[in-house]
């Protein structure tokens, strides 16, 4: 009896046959309910019976004591739906004033007002009934969490709009789960601050650690200093007005602003404005090159200290947040070994080393730090025996430091892996599990474990390309930090981060739309389809190659192929799993054989075509060998399936000349991977 087709591959053939026809649109599975596709997954879920219409009738009403964040919340909330339906909504502009719908069918219950601040209560529960919909929340943060569920949940049919019956009991695994933009090495305007905290709302995060000054830039108003912002930023900064407006957006969406300022080293811009605080004379100008450079605070110096003092005074009054980020890594110490007078002072003080002298010196600001009532958090580095418990350490350099932090009291954060600046893959990041079960720690050293950050260093985005590094991936890193450590399935992660995409491009964020434009400009105007083909299956280099295979500076163009290309491209990894599957059982996956021969023929062909783009477009002569080599391994590929369908083994010869033929495509061009060869190599293993 013949095996009937599994829904993967109803799914997986349903999605290619359009992508490549249309490859430029997304395809959905809308066959589940749409409380299977949300993410992050809620802690408890339990589908009811029937569905609660929407029609230009709904209304909402919240009681209770919240704070009025909620309000803005729920007129977002209001506008988002009317957008996608196309209804009109009467409370569209939704404002305390206005709640006064005494018959409204959606009921928003909240105990007291939401604080802005670590560990505040997000839970929520969502009983959505076929006549009702009702939120219940501790706070108006947690009510936050479930407006963006509730959205989520909006479904269609024949009919009209609706949402599934449903009850939704739910709260965050992790009380940090943050998002790391870097401002400093590209400047990032305010509107790429605010569409993303738009996106981190969506994906239920909570924090915003924002990186604000660096070797190629200091990027915050001061007027205690100002000439931090005039000499150390190009004129690119955020006023103190801009800064406390960011503040505000992020707390409307239950969102804390953690501000890092890198010290004591990666402090070029600090040094270019007071050079007389460097641990070497001076003059500095700032850096336009990425990597770790010299240039060092002077920590054995009072003045350092007291200028510290005075600027971290005036920060901490514009930044709310109870935590205070000194960054603290990277420091070469090449500067500290090379001062007489600091060598001087660590004998002085019996000082063994730099990593001691660092101590030390972050040992100074905590005290200052603390009498402004902020608590430091600094990279895996400041980790050291002389400094106290009551830090924050964020690991990044491995899950060692974060084990080791937890081990010795501190409650840490984990980065490592969450490096989302290095392209690997969205699978990579979400089987990340701060706390797995195997953690070398007891129960109350787990509980030091506070969460995690994505982190978007910034040394290869720009405002125009930034949307597509951080989205949609770290839609699956905030589902790692809030739903329940059992929620793992790869496959179905992949399957709802469509989703989850879609609900991002609503907000405003780029990571889609920008795709096209991209192509279209590197195409110079002419039709980019057989361009597009190709891109679909390039990524980006992993990790620091793209660093290592071409020099780069701050000025550097990032409008690249290897700028448009996706970090986890979707067309190459559906491809590599129906191969799988197809070889699992040739003769009961014919379906997706046929489905296989359709892509590798457009992309035998598809050379030709490229050809003629790239003559009229030099911009992507650099990726002209990947357009060959996809050409030619499509073929190769073809021959791999023919010789299967014959049940014949291939030729020696031939294969030795694929394998060689496969073997040079592996090689980057342009800082870009071809990432179909996984799968023509296993076409080929099998005709061997």
């Amino acid at each position: 009896m013949k095996k009937p087709t599994s829904y993967l591959t109803y799914l997986l053939i349903a999605v290619f046959t359009f992508c490549i026809y249309a490859s430029e649109e997304k395809v959905m599975d809308i066959t589940k309910p749409s409380w299977q596709n949300l993410m992050p997954v809620p802690k408890q879920v339990q589908a009811g019976t029937g569905l609660f219409r929407l029609d230009s009738s709904f209304a909402v009403r919240v009681t209770g004591k919240p704070d009025k964040r909620i309000y803005k919340g729920v007129a977002r909330m209001i506008h988002r739906l009317a957008g996608r339906t196309g209804l009109f909504l009467p409370q569209s502009f939704f404002s305390q004033a206005a709640d006064t719908v005494k018959s409204a069918r959606m009921i928003i219950r909240i105990q007291r007002p939401g604080k802005i601040r670590f560990g505040e209560d997000e839970s929520y529960t969502l009983n959505i009934s076929p006549n009702t919909v009702e939120l219940l929340a501790v706070t108006d943060i947690g009510a936050l969490r479930g407006l963006e569920t509730f959205l989520q949940l909006l479904d269609a049919d024949e009919v009209g709009y609706f949402f599934p019956a449903v009850k939704i009991e739910d709260a965050p695994r992790f009380p940090w789960r943050g998002l790391l933009i870097d401002a400093c090495r590209h400047f990032m305007p305010v509107e790429v601050i605010k569409r993303n905290l738009d996106g981190m709302a969506a994906a239920k995060m909570n924090v915003l650690h924002w990186h604000l000054s660096e070797d190629q830039g200091f990027r915050v108003e001061s007027k205690t200093f100002p000439k931090l912002h005039e000499l150390g930023s190009d004129g690119m900064y955020y006023t103190q007005a801009q800064i406390k407006d960011i503040i505000r957006y992020a707390a409307d969406r239950g969102i804390r602003v953690m501000p890092e300022f890198d010290v004591p080293g990666h402090a070029t811009s600090w040094l270019t404005a007071y050079p007389e605080l460097a641990s070497l004379p001076g003059p500095y100008r700032i850096e336009r090159r990425w990597g770790v450079h010299d240039p060092t605070f002077n920590p054995a110096i009072e003045e350092t200290y007291t200028f510290l003092d005075a600027f971290f005074k005036e920060m901490a009054a514009l930044f709310p947040d109870e935590y205070f980020h000194i960054g603290g890594d990277e420091n070469n110490g090449k500067q500290w070994d090379a001062n007489p007078q600091i060598q001087a002072f660590m004998k002085k003080h019996n000082i063994e080393d730099n990593h001691a002298l660092q101590s030390y010196f972050n040992n100074r600001l905590l005290k200052i730090l603390t009498k402004y009532n902020k608590k430091m958090v600094g990279w895996d580095e400041i980790l050291h025996p002389d400094m106290p418990t009551n830090i924050v350490i964020q690991s990044w350099r491995g899950r060692k430091a974060m084990i080791q932090a937890a081990q010795e009291g501190y409650q840490t954060i984990l980065s490592n892996g969450y490096y989302i600046d290095l392209i690997q893959s969205t699978e990579y990041h979400y089987l990340n599990d701060p706390a797995p079960d195997d953690l070398p720690l007891n129960d109350q050293q787990r509980k030091l474990i506070l969460g995690g950050e994505a982190t978007m260093w910034a040394e290869m985005v720009s405002p125009e390309t930034i949307d597509s590094r951080i989205w949609p991936r770290t839609g699956a890193i905030a589902e790692r930090l809030w739903s329940p450590d059992s929620v793992k399935d790869v496959e179905d992660m992949y399957r709802r981060l469509k989703f989850f995409s879609f609900h991002l491009e609503e907000l405003g964020l780029t990571h889609e739309k920008n795709y096209g434009m991209m192509l279209r400009r590197l195409a110079n105007g002419q039709n980019t389809r057989a361009l597009q083909n190709l891109v679909d299956v390039l990524e980006p280099v992993k990790m620091y190659q793209r660093h290592h295979l071409r020099k780069h500076f701050s000025y550097t163009p990032l409008t690249r192929v290897v700028d448009a290309a996706r970090p986890d491209a979707e067309t190459a990894r559906n491809f590599r799993k129906l191969v799988s599957l197809y070889l699992s059982n040739p003769a009961e996956h014919q379906q997706e054989k046929e489905q296989i021969t359709e892509w590798l023929r457009l992309w035998k062909s598809n050379h030709t075509r490229l050809e003629k783009i790239i003559r009229h477009s030099p911009i992507l002569r650099e990726i002209e060998k990947h357009s060959q080599n996809l050409s030619r391994c499509a073929e190769i590929g073809l021959q791999a399936l023919a010789l299967l369908n014959d049940g014949e083994t291939a030729d020696p010869s031939w294969l030795e000349q694929s394998a060689t033929i496969l073997q040079e495509a592996k090689t980057p061009h342009g800082q870009t991977e071809l990432m179909i060869l996984p799968a023509i190599e296993a076409l080929l293993e099998e005709v061997k």
